[in-house]
């Protein structure tokens, strides 16, 4: 079986929750990760599951603007620090892109997530719930609800015991891809 988990990250939070979730995927098959840049959409056109995450910004996805904002704060912050895959192309290139040339997924599953404040979600929105409507969008069935992981302050760190949450997240939906799909071998 075949994953695909596509995230953005502006501080690292979301590349690290998300290289936890891959850990836990490749317990049934190979796992293609990375951002926008990196993995285009054409990649997830054979995938049996697509996860995608990225942070909550304004109370739900990213845009070009909140991103830049996002950069010009480690700019201007000494101790906050942008993800070292970030290049000035992904400033510009988001998930909203991404979504815009993703195959048809009819047949297939994904799965959504983000890093949000550890606050209330009616006080700092979700990220994980406009991404998990676009894969609705793409046809794509899902095979667990939004999740989403937290951070204790904008540029994070991530919380305690978050990283092992999406690690066992991504074995969840491990086990879910292959109750749906059979027995299968690691590939």
């Amino acid at each position: 079986m075949k994953s695909v988990v596509v995230f953005e990250s502006m501080y690292g939070n979301t590349h690290a929750i998300a290289e936890q979730i891959a850990a836990g995927l490749e317990t049934v098959g190979s796992v293609v990760i990375g951002n926008p840049t990196q993995v285009v959409p054409s990649t997830a056109a054979d995938a049996d599951l697509i996860v995608v995450g990225g942070p909550t910004h304004i109370h739900g996805m990213t845009s070009t603007a909140s991103r830049r904002a996002a950069a010009d704060t480690a700019t201007k912050d000494p101790d906050v620090d942008l993800d070292p895959d970030l290049d000035a192309e992904g400033l510009s290139v988001g998930l909203r892109d991404w979504f815009d040339d993703l195959p048809d997924g009819r047949g297939r599953t994904g799965a959504a997530f983000d890093t949000r404040l550890d606050k209330p979600a009616v006080f700092t929105g979700s990220a994980a719930k406009g991404i998990a409507k676009r894969l609705r969008r793409h046809h794509l069935d899902a095979i667990a609800e939004a999740e989403s992981f937290l951070v204790g302050d904008t540029a994070g760190p991530l919380l305690p015991g978050e990283a092992e949450r999406a690690r066992q997240w991504g074995e969840e939906l491990a086990r879910r891809l292959q109750n749906r799909s059979g027995p299968t071998r690691r590939k």
